[in-house]
């Protein structure tokens, strides 16, 4: 990095950033965007820094509070890939990994008339079902 000052000066803030991320320091948030905002080299992470701006209140909450959504986005990533699984979009790995966890597909249920696009797929996961979500 030493023949790139662009790149020295960006692992810095970006350092800068992590550190703040890690150690719940999101008072620290307005001076690491003032430092960004002063170096003309870096127009991309200028840009990020002028949108953390547009809510301010929130991002340094989200660097501050030990509260996190962490395990609601777990479920929703597991229900997405569910959802590839039932209607044909996986690929090969997802798909591969889907034999060693466990999820089943049931039949499809019978209707009159047109099949709804999503199809009507129901998974089966330790004994629980859950409908496909729209």
């Amino acid at each position: 990095m030493a023949n790139c000052p662009e790149l020295t000066v960006l692992a810095e803030h970006v350092r800068s950033f992590a550190h703040m991320l890690t150690h719940l320091q999101g008072d620290r948030l307005p001076e690491w965007i003032e430092a960004v905002g002063a170096t003309a080299e870096l127009p991309s992470l200028r840009r990020f820094a002028q949108h953390l701006l547009r809510d301010l209140d929130v991002v340094t909450a989200g660097l501050t509070l030990p509260w996190n959504s962490g395990v609601v986005e777990g479920h929703v990533n597991r229900i997405k890939m569910l959802k590839r699984q039932m209607f044909g979009h996986a690929g090969f790995e997802l798909l591969r990994k889907q034999g060693s966890t466990g999820v089943t597909e049931s039949h499809r249920t019978t209707r009159s008339g047109p099949e709804p696009f999503l199809g009507s797929h129901v998974a089966r996961i330790s004994g629980v079902s859950f409908a496909a979500l729209a």
